[in-house]
């Protein structure tokens, strides 16, 4: 055989957590075809691994890098931490359905987070019609998709309104998932920290993830509250599940939000491993870092966002709605994920905004700002940030503990997700989250090689057959033959992340091939210009 690709000299871990061992791999028309010891045969390009180690693409349970996806393709922040296939519409949020009537507000929300879509034309409504769009435009790596909520809400459901939906809504709520279903999502997720999903009651969310178990789907959350009240939470995560019928439920970037809530991972991973034991299946992802990242209208109280953006951005401008939202952030009972009481203004960080008059304080926290721009007091700033940028800007939020971090790591249900956007390296774009560009080498480099809490087969693991058999991907997530050749090669000495919070737009170290469906993407530490990425379908 006439191989397109040889790789030798390379240490294969194969993702099922067995010890590495020594071998040659071939591919041919974008699959693993021969795995031997020694392969002679003729090839057109060889790859000399050095001794470094070969394993599966990572496979990113949790991205929002479909919100950037229509004007940057190349996911450069991704592919070169070795994420080869990722998952996108989480939180509630996808670009689909869009119902007609809707666009232009939709263009709206996301020019205040991009300002590129100020004068783009989303030309579909359906998720069908969606996926043709992303097949259309082809990406880097594999797109594995989901239908969110929010997008569900607001086309066939009471959208911004704080009440039940009428029994038509939600049928036609029931509608838009089977669409989006029958077209090929993997499931539904949810976001229920933000407007409008933070009003639907956990009946509402059974009823339409209904739908998603006639297709044998996933539900995906961004649960209800990621501290004090995380075990309700996840409590309504197994509720949805079991009641729904859906064939299993995946917690997103699961955290212990607030320092007075550290130490909980204990009893949420006990809740979670009890589930399992009683047939109802819970997994979940998580990124390693200390910091959040969010909207920064989400540290405002839930009826501060009814009626949607427009309808927000009237509310703050007035006195007598920034003292009452003063005085109920500052209330002994909150009832929602209160963000500024339980963690204060010295915990959020200004991460990106679109206005110049903000730009010179990105990455700084909000007393730091209210100090260099003169303001009052930290309210006076929220206020302004949130007015200026028309409701948008984002934020990085230093909720977590490391010891929660490393428990939760070191679940047995635990996944990896990056939630973030693969991102071209353009600092103009503001002080992302550096997991945009280090989820997976800092994983490796401080978690495996620097600490020794994982092994290397098992955190390979975690990053690959397990997300594809969680997803029921049966050809990817495995070095073997005839699975498709998503493949990192890395050096297991040198690999960590250099993204930090000061300075997020740094690509990490120590992978220096990564290949996606046979295509060598990036090429001895260069990416190329190549988008042999596929949209993938739900299993049938």
């Amino acid at each position: 055989m006439s191989f397109d690709i040889i790789i030798k000299n390379g240490r294969i871990i194969d993702g099922t957590s067995n010890p590495w061992y020594r071998g040659e791999i071939g591919i041919k028309d974008g699959k693993i075809k021969k795995i031997r010891t020694n392969i002679s045969d003729e090839r057109s390009r060889e790859i000399d691994a050095g001794g470094m180690i070969i394993c599966p693409g990572f496979i990113d349970m949790h991205s929002h890098t479909d919100f950037i996806l229509p004007i940057f393709n190349n996911v450069e922040s991704f592919i070169r931490q070795g994420i080869t296939t990722n998952v996108i519409g989480m939180c509630g949020n996808s670009l689909a359905p869009i119902h007609p009537d809707h666009i232009e507000d939709f263009r709206k929300f996301y020019a205040s987070i991009i300002p590129l879509y100020k004068d783009y034309q989303f030309t579909w409504n359906t998720f069908k019609e969606y996926l043709a769009k992303l097949e259309k435009d082809q990406c880097t790596i594999n797109i594995v998709p989901v239908v969110g909520f929010e997008n569900i809400r607001i086309a066939g459901g009471p959208g911004y309104e704080n009440r039940p939906p009428t029994i038509d809504e939600t049928q036609r709520m029931k509608e838009y998932v089977r669409e989006a279903m029958e077209a090929g999502a993997f499931g539904m997720s949810t976001g229920l920290i933000y407007a409008p999903q933070v009003y639907a009651k956990t009946e509402e969310i059974i009823d339409v993830v209904k739908v998603v178990a006639q297709y044998n789907g996933l539900y995906f959350s961004h649960i209800r509250d990621e501290g004090k009240d995380v075990i309700d939470a996840i409590k309504e995560v197994i509720e949805i599940v079991e009641k729904s019928g859906c064939r299993g439920g995946h917690i997103a970037h699961h955290k212990i939000s607030g320092k007075i809530s550290w130490g909980k991972s204990v009893e949420t991973l006990k809740l979670i491993e009890e589930t399992e034991n009683q047939g109802i299946s819970i997994t979940y992802d998580q990124y390693p870092y200390n910091r959040g990242f969010t909207f920064l209208n989400a540290l405002l109280p839930p009826w501060v966002h009814e009626g949607g953006p427009d309808k927000l951005l009237e509310r703050i401008k007035e006195k007598i709605n920034q003292e009452r939202i003063k005085e109920e952030t500052s209330d002994q009972i909150d009832e929602w994920e209160n963000f500024i009481k339980r963690n204060g203004f010295d915990c959020v960080y200004l991460s990106s905004v679109v206005s110049e008059k903000w730009k010179d304080i990105e990455g700084k926290n909000i007393p730091e700002i209210t100090k260099i721009k003169g303001m009052k007091d930290e309210w006076e700033t929220l206020f302004s940030i949130l007015i200026d940028e028309e409701g948008g800007s984002t934020v990085t939020l230093e909720t977590m503990g490391e010891e929660d971090i490393r428990r939760i790591m070191t679940g047995p249900y635990h996944m990896v997700g990056t939630d973030g956007l693969g991102i071209p390296n353009k600092p103009s774009l503001g002080k992302y989250h550096p997991r945009f560009y280090g989820t997976y080498p800092r994983i490796l480099g401080k978690y495996v090689r620097e600490e020794q809490l994982l092994t290397l087969e098992d955190a390979i693991r975690r990053m690959t057959s397990f997300p594809a058999l969680r997803l029921g991907l049966t050809d990817r997530g495995l070095i073997k033959e005839n699975f498709w050749a998503d493949l990192v090669i890395f050096n297991p000495e040198t690999v960590i992340d250099k993204a930090t919070y000061e300075n997020p737009h740094q690509f990490p170290e120590g992978i220096p091939y990564v290949i996606v469906n046979g295509v060598i993407v990036v090429d001895n530490n260069k990416q190329k210009r190549k988008f042999p990425g596929r949209v993938l379908y739900r299993p049938v």
